[in-house]
């Protein structure tokens, strides 16, 4: 199994990336967690990686940390929770706030993630409230700046691939837009505007 990938950054689009490794062009998926720490196209890139191998498909996931991963992995033990619905949560939260939320077992946070109904909320703290002592001190990464130009637009793209309607990812960004410098804060601020509504 593959378990950590360093290579050039040649693609991105979230929520898939492609990495060339030696020729090699290897296409992985993210949670927008991770995104947020990519480098610039052609530049190196590391990144700690889950293989789901099936009949049809040989698939990776990528993580800027290990924490990362290690919540992916233990999300998508939970029934019900497959690698795009833990890729979503990942998204829509930092691990450390995600550990937090598990550990006192509140499941009013849980259900703001998009796609995390009560059960499948309820399911994630019976399986893993006991399994969050890793993370209680993860916390994640800042990212260097970006174009301003851009901003809006990654952000509009990320609330999409998180399975929002386009005109409600524009709406609610366009509210918070203005007060915030980059796509990672926009996002949150976006996110926690819908986990509101």
């Amino acid at each position: 199994m593959i378990g950590r990938i360093s290579g050039n950054l040649i693609e991105k689009e979230p929520p898939k990336m492609l990495v060339d490794v030696s020729g090699v062009g290897y296409a992985i998926d993210a949670p927008m967690s991770t995104f947020y720490q990519l480098p610039a196209l052609d530049q190196p890139v590391t990144l700690h990686v889950h293989t789901v191998v099936r009949e049809d498909a040989f698939l990776l996931y990528g993580f800027a940390t290990k924490a990362e991963r290690s919540m992916f992995c233990k999300l998508i033990a939970v029934n019900g929770i497959g690698p795009r619905l833990g890729l979503t949560v990942l998204s829509g939260m930092a691990v450390a706030e995600l550990a937090e939320a598990i550990s006192s077992e509140n499941v009013d946070i849980l259900i703001r993630l998009p796609g995390i109904g009560r059960k499948t909320a309820e399911r994630i703290l019976l399986d893993l409230k006991d399994k969050m002592e890793e993370f209680s001190q993860s916390a994640a990464p800042g990212r260097g700046p970006m174009s301003a130009s851009s901003v809006f637009d990654e952000a509009v793209g990320a609330l999409e691939s998180l399975g929002y309607k386009p005109a409600e990812a524009q709406r609610v960004v366009r509210k918070v837009d203005g007060e915030h410098p980059d796509s990672e804060s926009l996002i949150r601020a976006a996110l926690k505007g819908l986990m509101k509504a």
